[in-house]
C-alpha cells in the first residue's frame, strides 16, 4: 500500500528514499485519487505533480519619496544570539525606529550632492570597456581554430561583458533616481539612452521601482519580491493530488531547476506579468494580462504615465531594429554571442542583486496596518561582492540600506552616508559578509514563505526550514 510519510519523517532526512521506494511502516494511506485523475498513467502523473512543484517560486501577479517622518516607532526585534544553540536561539528587545529626518541629518550634507562631471565619468568608463571587450571578441575569438577553446572564449567573453554592463544598467538606475545629477531632463535622457540599449523599458521601470522603493516591506503594496504567507502557502498545496508538494520542494535537482528558472527568467515574468508584486500594487483596475511593463494603458501605470511608457517603446523599438541591421551584416549567431549572452547575465546579476538585498532570515515584512517607511527602508541588506561588487557594480550591493532611505545620494558617496547612519540605527542595519552567490543558493532554498512574529505585532517573518 502507498502511504504518506509524516512530518517526522520529512525532517528526519528519510523521506529522500521515500521517492525511490515504499515505507509500509508509516501508516497514512493515500485515498484513491479523485475521478479526473483516474485516467492518467503513472508517468503523466508524476509529470503533473513536477510541473506544479515548478511553477510555485513565481507567484501573484508617484513619488518614491515618503514624506519626512517625525514620530518614532517602538517595536519587537528579533536578533540571534552570536553563540546560540544550533537551532538558533531567538531573543527580544525593545528598540525604536528612528524616524527619517533623524538619519538624514546624521549624513553630511556633501552626500546629497551629485556633479554631472563625475557621473558621467563612470558612463564613459563603462562603455569604454564594453567597447574594447566587444572590438577584443569580435576581433580575436573567431580566429581560434579549436572548437572547444572558442567556445570556451566566448563564454568568457559573455561573462565578463555581462558583468560591465550591469554596471552601465545601475549607472542608468542611478539617473532614474535623479542621483546622477541635479538635472532630472538629463537624467532621464541618459537613463533612457542606456537602458534603452540593454533593452530596459526605462520610463516604466523607473515608474514601478519608484514604488518598490515607496513600499518596500509592505506586503500588499511592494514591487518587489513580496514572499508567499503560511496561508498562500497552505492553499497550494497538493491536496487534490493527495501529494504533499514539500516532498519535491527540498529535492536539490528541483530547487536547482527552480533557481535556474528565476535567474534566467524572473527579470522577464517581471516585466510581463508583474510576478512577486504585492497584491495591491497595481495603480488601476486590470487583469493578470495587463500588467506589463510595455503597455501604455497597463494597469502598473497611471493614465499620466502612458506617455512615457510609449517613449520607451520607442526607444526599444529603435535598439531591436539595430540588432536587426546587425545580424543581417554579421548573422544572428554573431549578434547573440556578442549581445545576447550579456543580456542574460545582466538580467541575471539584476534579480541576485535585488532578491539577496530583500530576502534574508532576519529581515521582516510588514502588514499593512503596521508599516511605515522607514521600517521597509531598513528591512534591507547590505551584501558583499568583493571587487565586483565595489568597482564594476558601483557599490549598489554593498550599500543599499542607505540607497533605500535616500535613493538620491549618488552611488560614489553612499559609503560615507551608510557609515553616518550606522550610529543612529543600530542594530536595525543589517549587513551579510558570506560568499554573494552562496547566500543566493542558501537564501533560495531555505526562504520560502513567511509567517506571524510572535515577537513583533504586525511583522511577519521568514518560517523556520525543516
Amino acid at each position: 500500500m502507498l502511504v504518506v510519510p509524516g512530518p517526522g519523517f520529512r525532517s528526519s532526512g528519510r523521506w529522500k528514499k521515500f521517492i525511490f521506494s515504499s515505507c509500509p511502516s508509516f501508516s497514512r494511506p493515500i485515498p484513491p485519487p479523485p475521478p479526473s485523475l483516474r485516467f492518467l498513467t503513472s508517468l503523466q502523473r508524476i509529470s503533473v505533480f513536477v510541473d506544479l512543484a515548478l511553477s510555485s517560486q513565481i507567484h501573484r501577479t508617484v513619488s518614491h519619496h515618503l514624506p519626512n517622518m517625525a514620530t518614532a516607532t517602538t517595536t519587537e526585534t528579533r536578533s540571534r544570539k552570536a553563540n546560540g544553540s544550533a537551532n538558533g536561539v531567538l531573543k527580544t528587545k525593545a528598540v525604536e525606529y528612528p524616524d527619517i529626518q533623524t538619519i538624514r541629518d546624521a549624513i553630511p550634507a556633501h552626500c546629497f550632492e551629485p556633479t554631472v562631471l563625475h557621473s558621467m565619468a563612470y558612463v564613459v568608463r563603462d562603455l569604454t570597456m564594453a567597447g574594447v571587450l566587444g572590438w577584443a571578441a569580435f576581433t580575436y575569438i573567431p580566429q581560434i581554430s579549436d572548437s572547444i577553446v572558442r567556445g570556451l572564449a566566448w563564454a568568457l567573453y559573455g561573462y565578463l561583458q555581462g558583468l560591465v554592463l550591469t554596471g552601465v544598467w545601475i549607472l542608468a538606475h542611478e539617473a532614474g533616481h535623479g542621483a546622477f545629477s541635479k538635472h532630472q531632463n538629463f537624467n532621464d535622457v541618459v537613463g533612457w539612452v542606456l537602458h534603452s540599449a540593454l533593452m530596459v523599458p526605462y520610463f516604466s521601470w523607473k515608474f514601478s521601482h519608484h514604488r518598490h522603493h515607496r513600499f518596500t516591506g509592505h506586503m500588499e503594496k511592494d514591487m518587489a519580491f513580496v514572499p508567499a504567507t503560511k496561508e498562500d502557502r497552505q492553499k497550494r498545496r497538493l491536496a487534490d493530488l493527495y501529494l504533499d508538494r514539500e516532498l519535491f520542494e527540498d529535492v536539490p535537482v528541483v530547487q536547482l531547476v527552480k533557481l535556474l528558472l528565476h535567474q534566467l527568467a524572473g527579470w522577464q515574468m517581471y516585466l510581463m506579468f508583474n510576478a512577486t508584486a504585492g497584491p495591491a500594487s497595481k495603480q488601476r483596475e486590470g487583469g493578470w494580462l495587463r500588467v506589463s511593463h510595455f503597455e501604455p494603458t497597463s494597469a502598473v501605470f497611471r493614465p499620466s504615465e502612458a506617455i512615457y511608457v510609449l517613449i520607451t517603446d520607442i526607444g526599444l523599438a529603435i535598439v531591436a531594429y539595430c540588432l536587426y541591421l546587425a545580424s543581417t551584416v554579421v548573422g544572428w549567431k554573431t549578434v547573440f554571442l556578442m549581445y545576447g549572452q550579456a543580456y542574460f547575465w545582466v538580467h541575471h546579476w539584476l534579480v541576485a542583486i535585488t532578491y539577496l538585498h530583500h530576502t534574508h532570515p532576519d529581515v521582516p515584512h510588514f502588514d499593512a496596518e503596521n508599516w511605515t517607511f522607514v521600517k521597509g527602508a531598513l528591512a534591507t541588506v547590505d551584501r558583499d561582492f568583493g571587487f565586483v561588487g565595489r568597482h564594476l557594480f558601483h557599490g549598489i550591493i554593498d550599500t543599499h540600506v542607505v540607497h533605500h532611505l535616500f535613493p538620491r545620494i549618488p552611488f560614489y558617496k553612499a559609503e560615507e552616508a551608510t557609515e553616518a547612519i550606522k550610529p543612529v540605527v543600530g542594530d536595525l542595519y543589517r549587513q551579510e559578509k558570506g560568499s554573494f552567490l552562496g547566500s543566493l543558493w542558501k537564501t533560495f532554498t531555505t526562504c520560502k514563505y513567511v509567517e506571524a512574529d510572535p515577537n513583533e505585532p504586525g511583522a511577519l517573518k521568514w518560517a523556520e526550514s525543516n
